[in-house]
């Protein structure tokens, strides 16, 4: 008897359980018939390997696409990090483009830079965060991490100090999550994050035009993927075939962050507001949870916002909630009845009405104090300090230059209070500071902070493009710019060029500076050239033009306090010989002879250099020696009339003997 099909997949189902005999005794049929069905392949097995090789196509087609992409240089590689020079690194300065595919221009970083190899005696701090924290709009010199630099680099002056800013205008916790591994790899000895304004429309926040959606994997996952070629390929050509049919770009001109505000309008307490809340939340968990496994010191921030005197952006009355403006309005009727701390409480109210989430919600310190908590990390409360230096305890246009960016005093305050708790932690470089008092340091450190007039102007032109733009007037009704306002003189010029042109900033500095020079005003000149030598570490070269400009304007000392730092820096032929010739002329015989010598050492054909060694041998009674030294000069130089002159003289001196 033929076996049914229902009693050969069965046999099939219970060949594991059952014998041949007890199969056979069950269906009533012969063991060889049993036997037989058993030979039948499962289609089961068969079903598993059918769905095996259709997963295995698509997978073996990507990385056959990856191949040819890389093969064939598709798409763009933005790594963490760039090599600025033989010695220093820094933050790659497109890394902006990793995160931003749908705007024109994505923000760069402020070029700071470290050692490739850390050096023993430093002390290496990072700062991460957004506009804020990078310094907006007085970057890349205005910000805290300048203040703590320059701090750190007065007090402790034998160490090597690097406050590496590695923030980006428009990014929110998403970047920082992504770059805190490679930061962690750099050897920190401090990270300092100020973060949390732009949560709904910095990169891929909740409400950005760069969003991948609300969930938290997704995203994390997307950035994995930026890198594959393959990723990028599918992406550039489904935003081509989504651009052929979108309609004309609206998005307003303002500020960067507000043509990233794709969902304006975002009402308090609604699905997207909590939605941003749990993506900073998140983020910010797994960021301290990685570096504290790290054991690298961290300090965190709460945020500060122009309270009193900006009123909200959109101000509607939605889901049972009153108006922001209504609120505001408020808020200033208490104020000016003297109630300050009901007038404070409805502005903080008035701003998360807002729905349009320029400024963090109040729960965004809230959420940084129960992780800084949860984790035993320091906090800084910035928020509170504005607040006890503000009139009424109400922060407004006193500490901040627009909604949430501080003015340059505020960024230093900043920076004073990061320092200070950086001091209660024991957070600062093994040592004893040169000086004491904090109140001290702090008045030191600030008399010596680098920051210029063609900066004032830069900052100030931003911040009237700003405010004369969406979102601080209504899209379209920008007034023009008048040029002539920033044109009173040459510097004002500069800066004018530089924030409307595409000039880079260090050329314009260098211009600046040389202007200085052909004025004849050097204290301005060495001020601007000290700058510079801050701000770009990586750049010896300013030293040997700084060191020329000062000796053709007789200023020797000053030549001589840049040599110093330049032979600090790398010693050579030309600072080696300035300082030799230099401390020549001041009388410090012995010195100027080792410093003659050692730039003799790395170019013996300098006629100049041997001219004033033989000078400084014959100081010495070393008259041979300073013979044997004039007859080289006169060697590569024959018509070197002061050696020539010299060599008689030594002559004289010799044959006297």
């Amino acid at each position: 008897m033929a076996l049914s099909g229902k009693e050969k997949q069965w046999i099939l189902n219970n060949r594991e359980k059952l014998s041949v005999k007890k199969m056979a005794a069950q269906l009533n049929v012969s063991e060889d018939e049993i036997k037989k069905a058993l030979e039948i392949k499962s289609p089961v097995k068969v079903r598993k390997g059918f769905y095996l090789i259709l997963f295995l196509i698509p997978v073996f087609f990507f990385l056959i696409l990856e191949a040819g992409l890389r093969i064939v240089d598709y798409g763009e590689y933005y790594p963490t990090w760039n090599s600025i020079s033989r010695e220093y690194d820094g933050l790659n300065f497109d890394i902006g483009k990793r995160y931003f595919h749908n705007i024109n221009k994505a923000p760069n970083s402020i070029q700071d830079v470290f050692h490739k190899t850390k050096p023993e005696n430093s002390f290496r701090v990072f700062v991460l965060g957004g506009s804020s924290a990078a310094g907006y709009p007085f970057m890349p010199l205005g910000s805290f991490s300048r203040y703590i630099r320059k701090r750190l680099e007065l007090m402790y002056p034998d160490k090597e100090i690097e406050a590496v800013n590695l923030s980006l205008t428009a990014v929110n916790s998403y970047t920082i999550l992504d770059l805190v591994p490679d930061v962690l790899d750099k050897e920190p000895d401090l990270i300092l994050i100020y973060a949390g304004h732009n949560e709904y429309y910095g990169a891929l926040g909740v409400g950005s035009l760069e969003s991948f959606g609300r969930s938290r994997t997704i995203v994390k996952l997307v950035m994995k993927l930026e890198n594959l070629r393959s990723f990028q390929f599918v992406r550039n050509i489904m935003g081509g075939v989504v651009g052929m049919f979108a309609s004309e770009d609206n998005t307003p001109s303002g500020t960067l962050m507000a043509r990233m505000a794709k969902e304006k309008e975002i009402p308090y307490l609604s699905d997207t507001y909590f939605a941003g809340l749990d993506q900073f939340k998140g983020n910010l968990d797994e960021i301290v949870a990685m570096i504290k496994a790290e054991n690298v010191p961290l300090v965190l921030s709460t945020l500060s916002w122009n309270l009193k005197d900006l009123s909200p952006f959109i101000s509607e009355a939605r889901n049972g909630l009153p108006a922001a403006k209504e609120i505001f309005n408020k808020a200033h009727e208490e104020l000016n009845a003297g109630n300050s701390k009901t007038a404070d409480s409805l502005f903080r109210y008035a701003k998360d009405l807002d729905m349009l989430r320029f400024r963090a919600p109040e729960e965004i310190n809230r959420i940084v104090k129960r992780t800084a908590n949860k984790y035993n990390v320091p906090v800084i409360d910035v928020d509170s300090l504005f607040c006890s230096i503000s009139p009424e305890n109400i922060p407004g246009d006193n500490l901040m230059t627009d909604h949430l960016h501080p003015t340059l005093r505020g960024f230093q305050h900043i920076g004073n209070l990061f320092y200070k708790k950086m001091s209660e932690m024991n957070y600062l470089p093994e040592g004893k500071p040169v000086i004491a008092d904090p109140e001290v340091q702090d008045s030191i450190t600030l008399a010596r902070f680098h920051f210029s007039p063609f900066d004032s102007t830069v900052a100030a032109f931003k911040l009237r493009l700003l405010k004369t733009d969406y979102p601080f007037v209504p899209a379209g009704t920008a007034p023009p710019i008048n040029s002539v306002l920033f044109r009173n003189n040459h510097i004002d010029s500069l800066a004018y060029n530089f924030a409307v042109g595409d000039a880079d900033y260090e050329p314009t500095q260098r211009q600046v500076a040389d202007y200085y020079a052909k004025k004849g005003d050097y204290k301005s000149y060495i001020r601007q050239m000290e700058l510079l030598m801050s701000q770009f570490p990586a750049v010896l070269g300013y030293y040997p033009s700084t060191i020329n400009t000062l000796l053709k304007a007789q200023l020797f000392d000053e030549a001589l306090y840049f040599a110093k730092i330049s032979y600090k820096k790398r010693a050579d032929a030309f600072n080696t010989k300035w300082i030799g010739i230099i401390t020549l002329a001041k009388g410090n015989i012995d010195k100027s002879i080792e410093f003659l010598e050692t730039s003799v050492k790395f170019k013996a054909d300098d006629a100049q250099v041997l001219y004033n060694l033989a000078g400084a041998y014959s100081q010495k009674d070393k008259y041979e020696k300073a013979l044997e030294t004039i007859n080289l000069a006169i060697q590569y130089s024959p018509n070197y009339q002061n050696a020539l002159n010299l060599k008689k003289q030594l002559e004289e001196v010799v044959r006297g003997k």
